[in-house]
């Protein structure tokens, strides 16, 4: 008989590459749902940025005329709109992930990390989509990317990796307090403001910065930009200080997560 563990240990992760085909089944499942009976299907992928950042270009852009640290503002907006839409999408797809898979939960055994796994996989997809748009922007307005270019996928792992730490963390409070769901659309609203999308970050204070790296994704957002667009030098400070934040909330989101999995089923 299999019986959950009583107390954290280390993630297994022998016994997730068992699953794998699991994982594949979950994430596969997730896009099929995603789009079906949808009218436009993969291209909600490119509408829903690419409205997005002529909103920003028009009120933050023209009529607030903030800074854009010399580049054109829907390029710089879309920059960071980019990685924060993926944030956002699989940090919501992440926290409902157990709620949503209540039957699987009660019924069959897994590791029950696979769910928020294949939650913040699933965005890659319009990920993809919209990375193409935007490099077709950014040689619409002849800039010409260098070869820092070739460290996107670092920065989209670490895009995926700071959903994942917040999403574990919030999947587990899901599951005992549903509060969550109504808590996570202020959450993602307030955490937008807090990161340098509509902004330039060279408008905090020099003293502020390194407070203001602990938002991670104020990390991954700069480091989309410098990546896509170049820059006089890399955010080595800050990305180091989000990269320590992340790491953080990973490891106790996983601490937390693993320390309450034995409730889940009898909980959800």
């Amino acid at each position: 008989m299999i019986e959950p563990a009583r107390r954290w240990v280390p993630i297994r992760f022998g016994e997730l590459w068992e699953y794998r085909e699991l994982l594949y089944f979950f994430v596969w499942r997730e896009l099929k749902i995603r789009y079906k009976q949808t009218a436009l299907g993969v291209a909600w992928a490119i509408i829903q940025p690419l409205f997005t950042m002529l909103i920003f270009s028009v009120i933050f852009g023209r009529l607030a005329k903030l800074p854009s640290d010399g580049l054109p503002y829907p390029v710089f907006a879309y920059c960071a709109l980019l990685p924060w839409q993926l944030f956002a999408f699989a940090l919501t797809e992440a926290s409902n992930s157990l709620v949503a898979n209540r039957s699987l939960l009660t019924k069959v055994y897994f590791p029950r990390l696979l769910m928020p796994l294949a939650a913040v996989s699933v965005g890659l997809a319009d990920f993809a989509v919209s990375l193409v748009i935007l490099l077709a922007m950014i040689a619409y307005y002849g800039i010409t990317p260098g070869l820092v270019i070739l460290t996107i996928p670092l920065w989209t792992l670490l895009t995926v990796v700071t959903a994942l730490g917040v999403g574990l963390w919030l999947s587990a409070l899901n599951v005992r307090y549903r509060d969550i769901r109504y808590t996570l659309p202020f959450l993602t609203q307030v955490w937008m403001f807090a990161t340098p999308i509509a902004y330039a970050s060279s408008i905090i204070p020099p003293a502020w910065r390194p407070y203001y790296a602990l938002n991670p994704m104020v990390g991954v957002v700069e480091a989309f930009r410098w990546a896509l667009v170049g820059g006089a030098a890399a955010p080595g400070v800050t990305v180091a200080v989000s990269v320590g934040a992340v790491v953080v909330l990973l490891v106790t989101g996983l601490f937390y997560f693993r320390r309450t999995e034995s409730t889940f089923a009898d909980v959800i």
